[in-house]
């Protein structure tokens, strides 16, 4: 028995909810990197380390997926939902220290929006997408 295939939501459903994730991903994604940005170059305490060091390594990541985030590329969406865990895990591991507390929530609440808000996107983007080739 052959599995029937789930219709597509139509395109009046999608075009709203497309835009909305989209614009939310922008948003959380130019927080985080300010986050992370303003916090190296402020508030860290980097034993001596080079700040500009430490902020590349830390911003490397996300940036190489810039273009595509920018763009609205929706594989790029997808792939920035697997490089995200990376900033959810660093900021559960600052939350648990008191100096850096506050920088570790806001990391971990702007990186968890930032995975919602991208995987829902490449969802409705890829249905989208789909609706508007004809399929049914």
């Amino acid at each position: 028995m052959a599995k029937q295939k789930k219709p597509l939501p139509e395109l009046s459903w999608l075009e709203p909810r497309v835009k909305l994730s989209r614009a939310l991903s922008l948003f959380n994604y130019v927080a985080l990197l300010i986050l992370i940005t303003l916090w190296n170059v402020a508030f860290a305490d980097l034993h001596g380390a080079r700040s500009w060091v430490v902020l590349s390594v830390q911003l490397v990541p996300l940036l190489l997926l810039a273009p595509g985030i920018v763009l609205g590329n929706a594989r790029a969406h997808a792939w920035l939902c697997f490089v995200i865990n990376l900033y959810f895990i660093q900021g559960i591991l600052a939350a648990i220290d008191p100096a850096r507390a506050l920088y570790g929530a806001l990391e971990t609440i702007i990186s968890f929006a930032l995975f919602c808000s991208a995987l829902l996107y490449t969802r409705w983007r890829f249905q989208y997408d789909r609706k508007l080739a004809g399929e049914q």
